[in-house]
């Protein structure tokens, strides 16, 4: 089994990916400002307090692992109608630091909407989107570009909307271009996905769509 670094682990998807990666028998060490990590107990887990924009703060939390899954998340709604640099800040620290370390696989959560798949948003959708969500995915697409510039081997999970839904299995991954669209797929099963990609390496260099 892994020794898995997830960044963001105190909730949403972050959390989420840590129980399932428990489940399925990694070593975890789930890294937030909090360190709650939503009272999960395990002897698998080790909880850690840090700061995903302090470059010490990183550089301790990769000591020894195998793998990071980065699930950053903004604090609230808010902060969408704010400037947003956390995304490309903190992925910008993190490649530096695994490339420091020769720590190869990151699976990263991004978004419909960031990167190249921003041009498969319908039109009656485009507007509403950037609004409400058009400076964090500005940011979103320049993590995406971060990583897919760097030596790492990274894969990057696109999910749709969000929703707090059980844990189905029966999502849809969609990898080539011409099938992009947005849809609704839930935290669980987008943990599911990044859970999977542990171990598996379908998907190594890609940055899929994930919606049910």
């Amino acid at each position: 089994m892994a020794r898995v670094l997830i960044i963001g682990a105190s909730k949403g998807i972050g959390l989420e990916t840590t129980r399932q990666a428990l489940e399925a028998g990694h070593r975890v060490r789930a890294f937030s400002r909090s360190a709650a990590a939503g009272g999960l107990s395990n002897p698998n887990l080790e909880k850690i307090r840090g700061d995903a924009l302090d470059r010490r703060d990183i550089a301790a939390a990769l000591d020894e692992m195998d793998v990071v899954i980065q699930a950053l998340g903004v604090s609230s709604l808010g902060d969408l109608f704010r400037p947003v640099s956390l995304f490309s800040d903190a992925t910008r620290l993190l490649v530096s630091a695994m490339e420091g370390q020769a720590l190869k696989r990151l699976i990263s959560v991004t978004g419909f909407g960031a990167g190249d798949s921003r041009s498969s948003i319908g039109c009656l959708q485009r507007l509403p989107f950037l609004m409400v969500f058009g400076r964090a995915y500005a940011d979103k697409s320049v993590q995406e570009q971060l990583i897919k510039d760097s030596s790492l081997d990274w894969t990057i999970a696109r999910p749709g909307v969000l929703t707090n839904g059980r844990r189905t299995g029966r999502y849809r991954i969609l990898d080539e271009p011409s099938a992009w669209r947005n849809g609704i797929i839930s935290r669980a099963d987008v943990a599911d996905f990044l859970v999977r990609q542990i171990e598996d390496r379908t998907y190594l260099r890609k940055a899929p769509v994930l919606v049910n």
